[in-house]
Protein backbone atom coordinates (compact mmCIF):
# COMPACT_ATOMS: atom_id res chain seq x y z
CA UNK A 1 0.00 0.00 0.00
CA UNK A 2 1.37 3.40 -0.97
CA UNK A 3 0.75 7.07 -0.32
CA UNK A 4 0.64 8.37 -3.88
CA UNK A 5 -0.49 11.98 -3.47
CA UNK A 6 -0.28 14.80 -0.94
CA UNK A 7 -1.87 18.24 -0.91
CA UNK A 8 -2.57 21.19 1.35
CA UNK A 9 -3.98 24.68 1.43
CA UNK A 10 -2.02 27.70 2.59
CA UNK A 11 -1.73 27.72 6.35
CA UNK A 12 -2.97 31.01 7.80
CA UNK A 13 -4.06 32.67 11.02
CA UNK A 14 -7.37 34.21 10.00
CA UNK A 15 -9.66 33.26 7.12
CA UNK A 16 -13.23 33.75 5.94
CA UNK A 17 -13.18 30.45 4.03
CA UNK A 18 -15.30 27.51 5.16
CA UNK A 19 -14.02 24.09 6.14
CA UNK A 20 -15.72 22.67 3.04
CA UNK A 21 -13.81 24.90 0.63
CA UNK A 22 -10.53 24.20 2.42
CA UNK A 23 -11.13 20.45 2.21
CA UNK A 24 -11.94 20.58 -1.49
CA UNK A 25 -8.77 22.56 -2.24
CA UNK A 26 -6.50 20.25 -0.25
CA UNK A 27 -7.94 17.11 -1.85
CA UNK A 28 -7.75 18.68 -5.30
CA UNK A 29 -4.02 19.26 -4.77
CA UNK A 30 -3.52 15.72 -3.43
CA UNK A 31 -5.30 13.98 -6.28
CA UNK A 32 -3.45 16.22 -8.80
CA UNK A 33 -0.16 15.25 -7.14
CA UNK A 34 -1.17 11.61 -7.59
CA UNK A 35 -2.12 12.19 -11.23
CA UNK A 36 -5.68 11.03 -10.63
CA UNK A 37 -8.96 12.43 -11.92
CA UNK A 38 -11.52 13.28 -9.26
CA UNK A 39 -13.69 10.46 -10.60
CA UNK A 40 -10.94 7.96 -9.79
CA UNK A 41 -11.17 8.67 -6.04
CA UNK A 42 -13.60 6.05 -4.76
CA UNK A 43 -12.97 6.25 -1.01
CA UNK A 44 -13.14 9.21 1.40
CA UNK A 45 -12.11 9.31 5.07
CA UNK A 46 -12.20 12.46 7.18
CA UNK A 47 -9.55 12.43 9.89
CA UNK A 48 -11.25 14.43 12.63
CA UNK A 49 -11.46 18.15 12.07
CA UNK A 50 -14.34 19.91 10.34
CA UNK A 51 -16.48 19.29 7.28
CA UNK A 52 -18.44 16.35 5.92
CA UNK A 53 -17.78 13.60 3.41
CA UNK A 54 -20.43 15.10 1.13
CA UNK A 55 -18.42 18.32 0.96
CA UNK A 56 -15.81 16.39 -1.00
CA UNK A 57 -17.93 14.07 -3.08
CA UNK A 58 -20.03 17.00 -4.30
CA UNK A 59 -17.33 19.67 -4.34
CA UNK A 60 -14.91 17.60 -6.42
CA UNK A 61 -17.44 15.89 -8.64
CA UNK A 62 -16.38 12.39 -7.60
CA UNK A 63 -17.91 9.35 -9.24
CA UNK A 64 -19.08 6.24 -7.42
CA UNK A 65 -17.65 6.24 -3.89
CA UNK A 66 -17.57 2.80 -2.31
CA UNK A 67 -16.09 3.62 1.09
CA UNK A 68 -16.60 6.57 3.42
CA UNK A 69 -15.61 7.04 7.02
CA UNK A 70 -14.64 9.41 9.78
CA UNK A 71 -12.01 8.89 12.49
CA UNK A 72 -12.52 10.74 15.76
CA UNK A 73 -9.35 10.27 17.77
CA UNK A 74 -8.35 13.92 18.01
CA UNK A 75 -4.74 14.34 16.98
CA UNK A 76 -4.35 10.59 16.42
CA UNK A 77 -6.98 10.65 13.66
CA UNK A 78 -4.75 11.40 10.65
CA UNK A 79 -2.43 8.45 11.24
CA UNK A 80 -5.16 6.07 12.39
CA UNK A 81 -7.10 6.90 9.22
CA UNK A 82 -4.26 5.50 7.12
CA UNK A 83 -5.09 2.09 8.55
CA UNK A 84 -8.75 2.49 7.64
CA UNK A 85 -7.84 3.53 4.10
CA UNK A 86 -5.65 0.47 3.77
CA UNK A 87 -8.45 -1.74 5.07
CA UNK A 88 -10.84 -0.38 2.44
CA UNK A 89 -8.37 -1.14 -0.34
CA UNK A 90 -7.52 -4.61 0.96
CA UNK A 91 -11.25 -5.38 1.16
CA UNK A 92 -11.66 -4.35 -2.47
CA UNK A 93 -14.21 -1.68 -1.57
CA UNK A 94 -12.09 1.14 -2.97
CA UNK A 95 -8.95 1.54 -5.02
CA UNK A 96 -7.90 5.14 -4.34
CA UNK A 97 -8.80 6.53 -0.92
CA UNK A 98 -8.34 10.14 0.12
CA UNK A 99 -7.76 10.96 3.79
CA UNK A 100 -8.34 14.62 4.58
CA UNK A 101 -8.81 17.03 7.44
CA UNK A 102 -9.65 20.72 7.84
CA UNK A 103 -9.23 22.92 10.88
CA UNK A 104 -10.28 26.44 11.75
CA UNK A 105 -8.26 26.64 14.93
CA UNK A 106 -7.75 30.39 14.70
CA UNK A 107 -10.85 31.71 12.95
CA UNK A 108 -13.33 29.22 14.37
CA UNK A 109 -12.95 27.33 17.64
CA UNK A 110 -10.09 29.40 19.04
CA UNK A 111 -9.24 28.32 22.58
CA UNK A 112 -7.31 31.48 23.38
CA UNK A 113 -10.10 33.86 22.40
CA UNK A 114 -11.35 34.54 25.92
CA UNK A 115 -14.90 33.58 24.90
CA UNK A 116 -16.73 32.27 28.01
CA UNK A 117 -18.45 29.68 25.81
CA UNK A 118 -15.13 27.98 25.09
CA UNK A 119 -15.72 25.47 27.89
CA UNK A 120 -18.90 24.25 26.23
CA UNK A 121 -17.15 23.97 22.88
CA UNK A 122 -14.26 22.00 24.36
CA UNK A 123 -16.65 19.65 26.17
CA UNK A 124 -18.50 19.02 22.92
CA UNK A 125 -15.25 18.22 21.09
CA UNK A 126 -13.87 15.80 23.67
CA UNK A 127 -15.23 12.33 24.55
CA UNK A 128 -17.80 11.93 27.34
CA UNK A 129 -18.92 15.59 27.59
CA UNK A 130 -20.98 14.87 30.75
CA UNK A 131 -17.80 13.93 32.60
CA UNK A 132 -16.13 17.12 31.42
CA UNK A 133 -19.01 19.39 32.48
CA UNK A 134 -19.94 17.70 35.77
CA UNK A 135 -16.67 16.50 37.29
CA UNK A 136 -13.81 18.42 35.71
CA UNK A 137 -14.82 21.92 34.61
CA UNK A 138 -16.15 22.90 38.07
CA UNK A 139 -12.61 22.35 39.36
CA UNK A 140 -10.96 24.37 36.61
CA UNK A 141 -10.01 21.55 34.26
CA UNK A 142 -11.28 23.07 31.03
CA UNK A 143 -8.84 23.35 28.11
CA UNK A 144 -6.32 20.81 26.72
CA UNK A 145 -3.16 22.31 28.20
CA UNK A 146 -4.61 21.79 31.69
CA UNK A 147 -5.13 18.07 31.11
CA UNK A 148 -1.66 17.72 29.63
CA UNK A 149 -0.18 19.75 32.47
CA UNK A 150 -1.38 17.09 34.93
CA UNK A 151 0.53 14.42 33.06
CA UNK A 152 3.61 16.55 32.44
CA UNK A 153 3.84 17.51 36.11
CA UNK A 154 3.53 13.88 37.23
CA UNK A 155 6.22 12.82 34.74
CA UNK A 156 8.60 15.55 35.86
CA UNK A 157 8.05 14.66 39.50
CA UNK A 158 8.41 10.90 39.11
CA UNK A 159 11.51 11.02 36.91
CA UNK A 160 13.27 14.13 38.19
CA UNK A 161 12.98 16.04 34.92
CA UNK A 162 14.91 19.29 35.06
CA UNK A 163 13.58 22.76 34.31
CA UNK A 164 14.11 23.73 30.69
CA UNK A 165 13.81 20.16 29.39
CA UNK A 166 11.05 21.17 26.97
CA UNK A 167 13.07 23.97 25.34
CA UNK A 168 15.05 21.88 22.79
CA UNK A 169 11.81 20.63 21.24
CA UNK A 170 10.49 24.15 20.69
CA UNK A 171 13.86 25.38 19.42
CA UNK A 172 14.30 22.53 16.92
CA UNK A 173 10.78 23.03 15.54
CA UNK A 174 11.37 26.74 15.04
CA UNK A 175 14.78 26.18 13.42
CA UNK A 176 13.23 23.75 10.94
CA UNK A 177 10.36 26.14 10.20
CA UNK A 178 12.86 28.81 9.16
CA UNK A 179 13.58 26.74 6.03
CA UNK A 180 9.97 25.90 5.21
CA UNK A 181 8.07 28.41 3.05
CA UNK A 182 4.79 26.83 4.23
CA UNK A 183 5.51 27.44 7.93
CA UNK A 184 3.70 30.18 9.80
CA UNK A 185 6.75 30.82 12.01
CA UNK A 186 9.34 30.74 9.19
CA UNK A 187 10.36 34.38 9.72
CA UNK A 188 10.31 34.31 13.53
CA UNK A 189 13.60 32.92 14.85
CA UNK A 190 13.71 31.64 18.41
CA UNK A 191 16.52 31.55 20.96
CA UNK A 192 16.62 29.71 24.27
CA UNK A 193 16.33 33.00 26.15
CA UNK A 194 13.35 33.93 23.98
CA UNK A 195 11.73 30.62 24.84
CA UNK A 196 12.36 31.12 28.57
CA UNK A 197 10.95 34.64 28.38
CA UNK A 198 7.65 33.45 26.91
CA UNK A 199 4.79 33.71 29.42
CA UNK A 200 3.43 30.84 31.45
CA UNK A 201 0.14 29.51 30.12
CA UNK A 202 -0.40 26.63 32.53
CA UNK A 203 2.66 25.39 34.40
CA UNK A 204 4.77 23.60 33.36
CA UNK A 205 3.84 24.96 29.89
CA UNK A 206 4.98 28.29 28.56
CA UNK A 207 3.34 29.85 25.52
CA UNK A 208 6.02 28.38 23.26
CA UNK A 209 5.38 24.88 24.56
CA UNK A 210 1.93 25.01 22.95
CA UNK A 211 0.97 24.32 19.34
CA UNK A 212 -0.25 27.04 17.01
CA UNK A 213 -3.84 28.11 16.47
CA UNK A 214 -4.15 28.12 12.69
CA UNK A 215 -6.50 27.56 9.76
CA UNK A 216 -6.04 25.19 6.84
CA UNK A 217 -6.59 21.74 5.37
CA UNK A 218 -4.41 18.86 4.22
CA UNK A 219 -4.94 15.54 2.46
CA UNK A 220 -3.21 12.40 1.22
CA UNK A 221 -4.23 9.73 -1.29
CA UNK A 222 -3.58 6.04 -0.59
CA UNK A 223 -3.60 3.45 -3.39
CA UNK A 224 -2.88 -0.23 -3.77
CA UNK A 225 -0.31 0.60 -6.41
CA UNK A 226 1.42 3.65 -7.81
CA UNK A 227 -0.87 6.26 -9.38
CA UNK A 228 0.07 8.06 -12.64
CA UNK A 229 1.60 11.03 -10.82
CA UNK A 230 3.94 8.72 -8.92
CA UNK A 231 5.93 7.79 -12.00
CA UNK A 232 9.61 8.64 -11.59
CA UNK A 233 9.32 9.30 -7.85
CA UNK A 234 10.24 6.97 -5.00
CA UNK A 235 7.23 4.99 -3.80
CA UNK A 236 6.15 5.71 -0.23
CA UNK A 237 4.97 2.43 1.23
CA UNK A 238 2.91 2.05 4.40
CA UNK A 239 5.04 -0.67 6.00
CA UNK A 240 3.09 -0.74 9.26
CA UNK A 241 0.33 1.25 10.93
CA UNK A 242 -1.62 0.80 14.16
CA UNK A 243 -3.65 2.73 16.72
CA UNK A 244 -3.67 2.20 20.49
CA UNK A 245 -5.45 3.48 23.59
CA UNK A 246 -4.59 3.91 27.27
CA UNK A 247 -6.61 2.54 30.17
CA UNK A 248 -9.72 4.65 30.95
CA UNK A 249 -9.11 6.58 27.72
CA UNK A 250 -11.56 9.38 28.47
CA UNK A 251 -10.55 9.89 32.12
CA UNK A 252 -7.00 11.07 32.82
CA UNK A 253 -7.45 11.52 36.58
CA UNK A 254 -8.82 8.00 36.99
CA UNK A 255 -6.07 6.31 34.99
CA UNK A 256 -3.97 3.78 36.95
CA UNK A 257 -0.83 5.10 35.25
CA UNK A 258 -1.34 8.84 34.79
CA UNK A 259 1.23 9.16 32.01
CA UNK A 260 0.30 6.05 30.06
CA UNK A 261 -0.41 6.70 26.36
CA UNK A 262 -1.90 4.58 23.61
CA UNK A 263 1.21 4.92 21.48
CA UNK A 264 2.94 2.31 23.66
CA UNK A 265 0.70 -0.43 22.28
CA UNK A 266 0.47 1.05 18.79
CA UNK A 267 4.25 1.32 18.41
CA UNK A 268 4.99 -2.28 19.29
CA UNK A 269 2.41 -3.57 16.80
CA UNK A 270 3.32 -1.17 13.97
CA UNK A 271 7.06 -1.85 14.26
CA UNK A 272 6.42 -5.59 14.32
CA UNK A 273 4.26 -5.39 11.21
CA UNK A 274 6.89 -3.31 9.42
CA UNK A 275 9.72 -5.63 10.44
CA UNK A 276 11.60 -2.64 11.79
CA UNK A 277 12.46 -1.04 15.10
CA UNK A 278 13.63 2.30 16.48
CA UNK A 279 17.21 1.68 15.31
CA UNK A 280 15.99 1.53 11.70
CA UNK A 281 14.24 4.91 11.78
CA UNK A 282 15.91 7.72 9.83
CA UNK A 283 13.53 10.53 10.83
CA UNK A 284 10.38 11.07 12.87
CA UNK A 285 7.40 13.36 12.48
CA UNK A 286 6.00 13.31 16.01
CA UNK A 287 2.69 14.84 16.98
CA UNK A 288 3.58 17.96 18.95
CA UNK A 289 0.49 19.56 20.42
CA UNK A 290 2.84 20.33 23.33
CA UNK A 291 6.61 20.02 23.63
CA UNK A 292 6.15 17.53 26.47
CA UNK A 293 4.28 15.16 24.17
CA UNK A 294 7.29 14.83 21.85
CA UNK A 295 9.53 13.81 24.75
CA UNK A 296 7.07 11.23 26.06
CA UNK A 297 6.59 9.72 22.61
CA UNK A 298 10.33 9.25 22.17
CA UNK A 299 10.24 7.14 25.33
CA UNK A 300 7.23 5.02 24.45
CA UNK A 301 8.49 4.51 20.88
CA UNK A 302 11.58 2.83 22.33
CA UNK A 303 14.27 5.39 21.54
CA UNK A 304 15.02 5.66 25.26
CA UNK A 305 13.59 4.65 28.62
CA UNK A 306 11.03 6.61 30.59
CA UNK A 307 12.54 9.76 32.00
CA UNK A 308 15.50 9.66 29.62
CA UNK A 309 14.12 11.62 26.65
CA UNK A 310 15.65 14.97 27.70
CA UNK A 311 19.09 13.32 27.71
CA UNK A 312 18.35 11.58 24.39
CA UNK A 313 17.41 14.88 22.77
CA UNK A 314 20.47 16.60 24.20
CA UNK A 315 22.97 13.88 23.29
CA UNK A 316 21.58 12.38 20.07
CA UNK A 317 19.97 15.51 18.64
CA UNK A 318 16.60 16.03 16.97
CA UNK A 319 17.60 18.77 14.55
CA UNK A 320 18.24 18.08 10.86
CA UNK A 321 21.82 16.99 11.55
CA UNK A 322 21.04 14.91 14.62
CA UNK A 323 20.69 11.18 15.18
CA UNK A 324 16.90 11.46 14.85
CA UNK A 325 15.61 14.53 12.99
CA UNK A 326 12.17 15.37 14.37
CA UNK A 327 9.47 17.48 12.72
CA UNK A 328 11.59 18.78 9.90
CA UNK A 329 8.71 20.96 8.65
CA UNK A 330 8.28 22.80 11.96
CA UNK A 331 5.44 20.67 13.28
CA UNK A 332 2.33 21.89 15.03
CA UNK A 333 4.56 24.13 17.11
CA UNK A 334 5.98 26.18 14.24
CA UNK A 335 4.44 25.18 10.89
CA UNK A 336 0.69 24.86 11.52
CA UNK A 337 -1.85 22.79 13.41
CA UNK A 338 -3.70 20.66 10.86
CA UNK A 339 -4.51 17.69 13.11
CA UNK A 340 -1.12 16.18 12.25
CA UNK A 341 -1.87 15.61 8.57
CA UNK A 342 1.00 17.99 7.79
CA UNK A 343 3.27 15.49 9.56
CA UNK A 344 2.20 12.75 7.14
CA UNK A 345 2.81 15.07 4.19
CA UNK A 346 6.29 15.96 5.45
CA UNK A 347 7.20 12.29 5.85
CA UNK A 348 6.13 11.58 2.27
CA UNK A 349 8.12 14.54 0.98
CA UNK A 350 11.21 13.43 2.89
CA UNK A 351 11.10 9.95 1.38
CA UNK A 352 10.48 11.39 -2.08
CA UNK A 353 13.36 13.87 -1.70
CA UNK A 354 10.99 16.86 -2.01
CA UNK A 355 11.21 18.33 1.51
CA UNK A 356 12.36 21.88 2.25
CA UNK A 357 15.11 20.42 4.45
CA UNK A 358 16.40 17.32 2.61
CA UNK A 359 17.92 14.75 4.93
CA UNK A 360 20.79 12.39 4.20
CA UNK A 361 18.88 9.30 5.36
CA UNK A 362 15.24 8.88 4.34
CA UNK A 363 14.61 5.20 3.70
CA UNK A 364 12.41 4.73 6.78
CA UNK A 365 10.41 7.37 8.62
CA UNK A 366 7.71 7.32 11.24
CA UNK A 367 4.67 9.51 11.82
CA UNK A 368 2.73 9.56 15.06
CA UNK A 369 -0.63 10.84 16.18
CA UNK A 370 -1.55 11.73 19.76
CA UNK A 371 -5.13 12.62 20.52
CA UNK A 372 -7.57 13.65 23.19
CA UNK A 373 -6.35 12.07 26.46
CA UNK A 374 -3.73 9.71 25.11
CA UNK A 375 -5.07 7.92 22.03
CA UNK A 376 -2.08 7.09 19.87
CA UNK A 377 -1.23 5.94 16.36
CA UNK A 378 1.98 5.15 14.51
CA UNK A 379 2.69 4.72 10.80
CA UNK A 380 6.01 3.34 9.60
CA UNK A 381 6.65 4.65 6.07
CA UNK A 382 9.36 3.21 3.85
CA UNK A 383 10.82 3.84 0.45
CA UNK A 384 9.53 0.92 -1.58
Amino acid sequence: MEIVGVGQTDYVRGTTRTAATLLVEAVHHARTDAGLAASAIDGVILAGGLGKVEDLTAGLGMGEVGWTGRVELGGASAVAALAQARAAIVAGTARHVVVATARLGYSGNRLGSGDPAVADRVAALLPFPELRRDLEQPYGLIVPMQYYALQATAWRHDYGIEDGAFAPVALAARAHAAHNPDALMRAKPLTRSGYLDSPWICEPFRLLDCSLESDGAAAVVISAEGAPGSAGRPAVRIAGVREGHPASPDDVAGRPDLIEIGLTRAAEAAFEEAGRGPDDVDFAQLYDCFTYVVLRQLEELGFCARGESPAFVREAGIDAGGRLPVNTHGGLLSQAHVMGMNHVIEAVRQIRGEAAIPLDRTRTGIVTGYGDFGDGALAVLARG
